[in-house]
């Protein structure tokens, strides 16, 4: 597959800036906060009917966390608590959850300050049992990485508040 780990390396640099990667959290970000403001309190924190699922509450805790780890620990190298555990267990009222989201989004900005996306992340390990992964290698491949999750993570969100509005409507 082209791009694969296992096809040869080619080095055709694709380069952004911090301004223009920083859009494109902001736009995934701020859908998740408008979802979980237009929801309110209860509904924010309530579960789909699906096995397994999470509130919307637990999405953008999640991705709060998935922004530290990899933003943070990884890219900045700065000493991160994460408690990945609690993430899916979380909830409560949604103003402050949307202000750890603003506070989330400067600290990744800060996080990005004097960035060399070439140099290999800290504490990023390959694991043996595993294919390789691009995010292993450089902190830029874990900025996408970031991305992913919070596009992937905003499309489950969408699909969740879907599924608690029209419950909602029965």
């Amino acid at each position: 597959m082209p791009g694969s780990p296992t096809e040869p390396a080619r080095d055709a640099p694709i380069a952004v800036s911090a301004d223009d990667y920083l859009w494109f959290v902001d736009l995934a970000l701020g859908g998740m906060a408008k979802i979980v403001e237009e929801l309110g309190d209860d509904l924010a924190n309530r579960r789909p009917p699906f096995r397994d699922a999470n509130s919307p509450y637990v999405i953008l805790t999640h991705c709060l966390g998935v922004m530290e780890y990899w933003g943070g620990a990884a890219v900045a190298e700065r000493a991160v608590r994460r408690d990945r555990a609690a993430e899916f267990t979380a909830g409560g009222e949604v103003a402050p959850l949307l202000r750890r989201t603003e506070q989330a989004r400067r600290r990744l900005r800060e996080d990005l300050v004097d960035l060399d996306s070439w140099t290999p992340p800290a504490d990023v390990g390959r694991d043996p049992g595993a294919a390789a992964v691009p995010y292993a290698l450089s902190k830029g491949a874990v900025l996408l990485h970031v991305l992913e999750e919070l596009f992937q993570h905003l499309g489950q969100m969408q699909i969740t508040r879907d599924a608690l509005v029209s419950a909602q409507r029965r």
